[in-house]
């Protein structure tokens, strides 16, 4: 597995390109701007996306979404409880901002457990982690943790947004993710990559 690292959009927003070496099967991960970066970079690597998955519905993590699934043909995949984010720019904060984006609704609606599989090789097990919004996920494969806007590098994502509630990000934070192992890379939806043992020990919200 090979993890491709893109920050694109006004926010700093880490759109993931996750893919297999052998197959050059690819899932991306929060394409929430930047979509002639991330459509060279798939071009140049010849890689054939199965999937475009938000970890929730900000608009900084689905803004190229469109664009990427007229490209490549990929389904949009978002947990359920985040689906009518995708269609209305008040629910993804757009219209708070100058604009009012649609992304049409998803392809597939995913809950907790599921399993992505983007290659015979590489499959994110989806973890409903609610708090930043109600439909947050993370996405774990292979000692590696994609964390959306729920867990930061000595951090955690807002919780004044509407859907979002502080008593709940921290309660998943500490019962669904800090019992990985401390080795486990966390890749967030903005800023610099930590650890689940470096958070559990440094993270000053979740101590």
């Amino acid at each position: 597995m090979k993890i491709f690292t893109l920050e694109v959009g006004n926010l700093g927003t880490n759109c993931y390109i996750v893919f297999d070496e052998a197959t050059r099967e690819a899932a991306v991960i929060d394409p929430g701007g930047g979509f002639a970066d991330i459509n060279s970079f798939i071009n140049r690597e010849q890689l054939t996306v199965k999937y475009i998955i938000n970890t929730h519905g900000h608009v900084d993590h689905i803004l190229a979404n469109l664009q990427l699934k007229d490209a490549t043909g990929a389904p949009i995949l978002i947990h359920e409880a985040d689906a009518a984010m995708l269609t209305s720019g008040q629910r993804n904060m757009s219209a708070f901002i100058g604009g009012s984006v649609s992304c049409g609704p998803a392809d597939t609606l995913l809950k907790e457990g599921d399993v992505i599989k983007v290659s015979a090789g590489v499959a994110l097990t989806v973890i409903h982690t609610p708090g930043h919004t109600p439909g947050g996920i993370c996405l774990l494969t292979d000692g590696v943790l994609f964390s959306g806007d729920t867990l930061f590098a000595e951090s955690i994502g807002r919780t004044d947004f509407p859907g979002g509630s502080y008593s709940q990000l921290i309660a998943n934070i500490k019962e669904k993710l800090l019992v990985l192992d401390d080795a486990v890379r966390v890749l967030p939806g903005h800023g610099p990559e930590t650890t689940i043992g470096w958070e559990r020990n440094n993270n000053p919200f979740i101590q």
